[in-house]
């Protein structure tokens, strides 16, 4: 069964939340790939604003194509969320608490997720189309010599994601191949 999230969410909806569960995310949403990390993580050394509040923020870890005519966006999938692991937990301390990508985090990120009461969703690999039917508005807010790196903010609607790490930082990557072992008797 599906939840449904809107972000900006609550820190008790987001509590809620298991590793395993399907979620149906909509609300405001941020895309930061690599090199838009990198560049805020150079802003905040420099004591300069950030192009979003960070408080309560959702980031969705993907570089959209472009858009074809009649579209809101072009594919919008997931990239490596491992490439964010070393801007990640300096952002969750700033109160990011949603993000949305692919693959496992390294112990950094998780303990910073469980620090902050965040949450790691994760997007499937291969459905950037599906992915794009979900997104209602899609404007660019910074760094636009990146091209599809650029930050958007997205008004997303029923995105389909999976809970890969839970604010108590129970961890899908994990625990996903433990339990399949177990139930194929390899445990």
């Amino acid at each position: 069964m599906n939840r449904r999230i809107t972000v900006p969410a609550s820190p008790e909806a987001l509590a809620s939340l298991r590793a395993g569960d399907t979620v149906l995310l909509s609300g405001t949403v941020y895309t930061a790939r690599d090199a838009a990390h990198k560049r805020m993580t150079e802003a905040l050394e420099k004591g300069e604003a950030l192009p979003f509040p960070m408080k309560d923020s959702a980031v969705y870890y993907a570089g959209p194509t472009p858009e074809k005519p009649g579209q809101v966006i072009g594919s919008c999938g997931p990239t490596t969320s491992g490439r964010m692991d070393t801007y990640t937990p300096a952002l969750l301390d700033l109160g990011q608490t949603v993000m949305i990508g692919k693959g496992s985090r390294n112990r950094e990120v998780k303990d910073a997720i469980v620090r902050n009461g965040a949450v790691y969703f994760a997007a499937p690999g291969g459905a950037g189309a599906v992915i794009a039917s979900c997104i209602r508005a899609a404007e660019v807010i910074a760094y636009e010599d990146l091209g599809c790196e650029a930050v958007r903010k997205l008004t997303v609607d029923s995105m389909p994601l999976v809970v890969a790490i839970d604010s108590l930082g129970n961890d899908l990557y994990e625990q996903g191949p433990d339990a399949y072992r177990k139930a194929e008797g390899q445990a």
